[in-house]
């Protein structure tokens, strides 16, 4: 797709691309082309034929929320459409390596290998818990 649009929006490679085709080719191309633009402009206009009674019917909504004394806001109070990021989980284990780097875990996901490695060396799960 990349290669087609470098060549169909940059009139010298159209030009060369096109070179081997005849004119009533050429001519089967053109009324396919503007048969398509003609379609993506009708399908425009009707977006924004939509868009505009939508707005419309918005801006009827909110006239009558006025007069009732409402704002717009209260409606949404307490509702949120997109739920949130959820917190980060705090650590629940902690280990040092031998390097003194800090390496801690939540319980969530993966196991650390270093985590692993010294649990199959006998070790339990329950000595690295961080004290809360």
């Amino acid at each position: 797709m990349d290669d087609f649009l470098r060549i169909i929006t940059h009139a010298r490679r159209l030009k060369s691309a096109l070179n081997e085709l005849g004119v009533e080719q050429l001519e089967e191309v053109k009324i396919k082309l503007q048969k398509i633009i003609d379609d993506r402009i009708a399908e425009e206009k009707a977006a924004q034929a939509e868009n505009a009674v939508r707005n419309e019917k918005i801006l009827e909504i909110r006239k009558l929320l006025r007069q009732e004394g409402i704002d717009p806001g209260e409606l949404l109070d307490g509702f949120s459409e997109k739920p949130g990021r959820q917190a980060m989980r705090q650590p629940k284990y902690e280990i040092w390596n031998e390097t003194g780097d800090h390496i801690t875990w939540t319980g969530q996901g993966r196991m650390p290998n270093i985590f692993k490695a010294r649990i199959e060396t006998g070790e339990s799960l329950d000595t690295f818990l961080i004290d809360q």
